[in-house]
């Protein structure tokens, strides 16, 4: 029985890294390599280029030593995991697999016949055995060990779910799955075995894309309670109260890494006969933001009589709040700027996570969350981060030009905002005015 000790990965983006954290807490010697030069560079020295809670603490601990980051991998590593990014095409949403097909290339020439292969990056099913399998056994011959083990960690909680989650594992043959299950189950607690590449590539497309469908409903029904002047968190908590069958999620902005671009992985994978579900409840999703900065500068036009040079604070640039993360892929906020631009609004930008490089860089000005509500005339909340739901917003209200605060995942004290006379907003939710706002209407 082979021993698997030493682990190279191909590509350190999200799910590379934070997988050779992972080994390397668990006592692997691991050979991490990435094509791009800043990124190895960054994790030389122990400070990854991406934030996920853990991950900084166990490079400090181990690169270096057992985790070493380089250009090229050995060629005496026991099994490598190929980690690298498979995006869709930006106009055509059809899958790009070049990165996948260098990376077994590369493997193919690096390491020796017979290293067992483990792809991780999620991709179209069939994708494994089309695109990876033939290179390797080109190389190799028939001495190709050839696993799938999707990667299905939640960032923000990566480094625990490696270990917690069950870990699906598809082989190319049962020499393959057994040597999969064998090095995978030296990592986590629970193997998920399955009959094949295909079965394994279909379960990560599945997790995603139900996530997808179950936040898409929260919004369809989020759009449709907003149509009738009702609320939909009311409507959804009616719903959901004792009642046995699924929960119905609150409605919100799906975006990242995954759900933005997983949907359009299974839609490749249903070949000529498009799925029914998938693909309006990403097209939904993707609507979401541009709806809400519609709503926003409606709302600002209202409170304001113009949009013209009125100061919008936006709190929340990245994907998601909770777990907290600095990732920008799939952030509503991208998909937002050219709305309120137009509409001639000045964008100020806040996020606990988000480098004040980044906002600069989309356009906007870096702004400290005290002064995000002080100078500005309207605020608009994109992400729940634990920062945000903390806010004192009646004190921070009080005596600025603030006149609309839409808080997008509902977070903040809607009492306090319209003590303080401000309109208040959510996703499918207009507040009804409250007595102060309309005094300091007429006031004004």
């Amino acid at each position: 029985m082979i021993v698997y000790h030493r682990i190279g990965i191909v590509g350190l983006g999200y799910v590379g890294v934070t997988l050779a954290a992972a080994l390397a807490d668990k006592g692997y010697r691991v050979h991490g390599v990435d094509a791009q030069p800043r990124v190895r560079q960054a994790l030389r020295a122990g400070r990854p280029h991406l934030y996920e809670p853990g991950v900084e603490e166990v490079f400090a601990r181990h690169v270096g030593r057992t985790l070493l980051v380089d250009e090229h991998l050995p060629a005496e590593v026991d099994a490598v995991v190929l980690c690298v990014s498979t995006p869709v095409d930006e106009d055509t949403h059809e899958p790009r697999l070049e990165n996948l097909a260098e990376a077994a290339a590369y493997v193919a020439r690096t390491c020796r016949p017979g290293t067992l292969v483990v792809v991780r990056s999620t991709v179209p099913v069939g994708t494994t055995r089309r695109v990876v399998l033939p290179v390797l056994t080109e190389a190799w011959g028939a001495d190709v060990r050839l696993v799938m083990a999707p990667e299905r960690t939640i960032q923000g909680q990566a480094l625990r779910e490696l270990v917690e989650l069950p870990q699906v594992v598809g082989g190319l043959d049962d020499a393959s799955a057994e040597a999969g299950q064998a090095f995978l189950g030296g990592l986590v607690r629970q193997l998920v075995p399955v009959s094949s590449l295909e079965a394994a590539e279909l379960v990560k497309l599945a997790n995603n894309c139900h996530t997808d469908l179950i936040y898409s409903f929260g919004n369809e029904l989020a759009l449709i309670a907003g149509r009738h002047g009702l609320d939909p968190l009311e409507v959804i908590a009616a719903a959901n109260a004792d009642y046995p069958r699924p929960d119905l999620a609150r409605p919100g902005y799906v975006g990242g890494g995954c759900l933005s671009k997983d949907p359009y992985l299974m839609i490749a994978s249903a070949q000529a006969e498009p799925p029914f579900l998938v693909g309006p409840a990403r097209r939904l999703n993707e609507h979401l933001p541009a709806h809400v900065a519609g709503e926003v500068v409606e709302l600002v036009r209202q409170a304001h009589g113009s949009t013209r040079d009125v100061k919008l604070a936006v709190l929340g640039w990245a994907y998601k709040g909770w777990p907290p993360t600095d990732d920008m892929r799939g952030a509503p906020v991208v998909a937002m700027l050219g709305t309120f631009r137009a509409a001639g609004m000045t964008v100020l930008g806040h996020d606990p996570m988000v480098a004040a490089e980044v906002i600069r860089d989309l356009g906007a000005e870096p702004i400290s969350l005290d002064k995000a509500f002080a100078d500005a005339d309207a605020v608009l909340v994109l992400t729940d981060h634990p920062d945000y739901r903390a806010l004192p917003v009646g004190s921070l209200l009080a005596g600025t030009p603030v006149r609309l605060v839409f808080d997008s995942w509902r977070i903040l004290d809607e009492a306090a905002v319209r003590t303080a006379g401000v309109r208040y907003a959510g996703i499918g939710y207009r507040a009804p005015d409250s007595p102060a706002r309309l005094e300091r209407e007429v006031s004004a």
